[in-house]
């Protein structure tokens, strides 16, 4: 398990920060990292970065995304208002989700929103029906699953049915020519999720280039556009295999040139905003059972759900500088259930009461994938880090905040 620690002023304002009593946990994000890392991912020519807002919505990450000239991928009604309250343009945004209604398609396209990821057919009809209505042209890519024969299967699918997209013999059931309205300007497939592997990533896009093409062209338009979604990892469990970035754009130059593809689109989620982000909590109680160190924190997975969903724990550390030998610990959170576990990681031996404990890759589906409301605890604090000062967002709230 490999902890990504803060920068030396960072740990210095979060050893020095005092939240009190109302801070279970907390969230920070260091916006200078994270501006440093984006600046690397756009110099290149080969794809156009999208972000997946659904891996952190916060105002301030939004805004820095949006000054490194990222557009942006949302799926919900939500995520809209929240980058349209940042001055950000709906040209910028492509409508994602698979549970997109007719309604929900008229409202986007009405707020400005021009290209959409179509999910079935009924999504197609009805964008049809609202650009007409509206007086719109706007572009539109199917989301495309496909079957693989060596049966690869993941949380995102692989071979199993999932809600995203249809297979190419749905898609071939209609023509572009039925649909004037809209504008068929290319194919999402998005189906791995999490991938570690330069040379397995290369493989699947490779294997995806042929169906998609050979969909278009009976569909009836030209692929200007391929949209590979997402998918780059992060490597939460330590492994030390990593994306290296460079070589994901040399392979795919090569998956858009043989393609024949005007754009190439990526969708990044965690990739993008995993590495700034740090989640802060206190331990609460030390104890051994069954021969095992276990240690009780403030707060769980009611601030970070992804370890109990995924197994695949958050790297942690103690805040505190330490010199003691290290051993493993069974983290809990407060709650009632032993679902509550953030995962058995090393930790200094001498770790106690009051310590706090400090995770890192948490810029990524931490505070909106967390189950807060579960036992009325408080909800996490969100801050950001810039020019060495921690600047609140959101002050962490009691449960009369969402109680009736």
């Amino acid at each position: 398990m490999t902890f990504r620690p803060p920068s030396n002023n960072l740990k210095q304002r979060l050893m020095s920060h005092q939240g009190g009593e109302s801070e279970q946990g907390y969230f920070v994000y260091d916006l200078e990292h994270l501006a440093e890392h984006l600046t690397k991912l756009q110099q290149q020519d080969v794809v156009k970065l999208w972000y997946a807002v659904k891996a952190n919505p916060l105002s301030k990450i939004i805004q820095t995304i949006a000054q490194q000239g990222i557009n942006f991928d949302v799926a919900s009604r939500g995520e809209l208002a929240q980058v349209i309250s940042q001055g950000i343009d709906s040209k910028r945004v492509l409508n994602t989700g698979p549970a997109k209604s007719k309604t929900q398609i008229s409202d986007f396209l009405r707020q400005g929103v021009n290209t959409f990821v179509l999910e079935s057919i009924n999504q197609l009809t009805w964008l049809e029906e609202a650009a007409k209505e509206q007086g719109k042209r706007p572009d539109a890519l199917l989301r495309v699953q496909l079957s693989w024969p060596d049966g690869e299967k993941n949380p995102l699918g692989g071979n199993s049915l999932t809600p995203f997209g249809l297979g190419t013999q749905e898609w071939s059931s209609i023509t572009a020519n039925q649909f004037p309205s809209v504008n068929f300007c290319g194919l999402h497939i998005f189906q791995w999720g999490n991938m570690l592997c330069n040379n397995k990533m290369f493989e699947l896009w490779s294997q995806m280039v042929p169906p998609l093409a050979a969909l278009a062209k009976q569909v009836g338009f030209d692929l200007h556009v391929l949209d590979l979604g997402g998918g780059l990892g992060v490597d939460y469990e330590g492994t030390g295999n990593q994306i290296d970035w460079q070589t994901a754009m040399a392979d795919l130059a090569k998956i858009k040139a043989e393609a024949g593809v005007q754009e190439l689109w990526l969708e990044l989620g965690r990739y993008a905003v995993a590495e700034c982000g740090y989640y802060v909590t206190k331990v609460v109680d030390r104890k051994t059972n069954f021969g095992e160190q276990q240690l009780i924190l403030s707060a769980g997975i009611n601030h970070l759900l992804r370890p109990a969903i995924t197994d695949q724990p958050f790297p942690a550390a103690l805040l505190r500088n330490s010199s003691a030998d290290t051993c493993d610990f069974y983290l809990h959170g407060p709650l009632c259930t032993s679902m509550d576990s953030l995962g058995n990681l090393p930790l200094p031996n001498d770790v106690d009461v009051g310590d706090q404990v400090i995770f890192s890759f948490a810029g990524a589906y931490g505070f909106t994938e967390s189950m807060p409301l579960f036992l009325c605890h408080e909800i996490a604090a969100e801050y950001v880090y810039r020019n060495n000062e921690l600047i609140e967002v959101r002050a962490a709230q009691p449960a009369s905040w969402y109680l009736q």
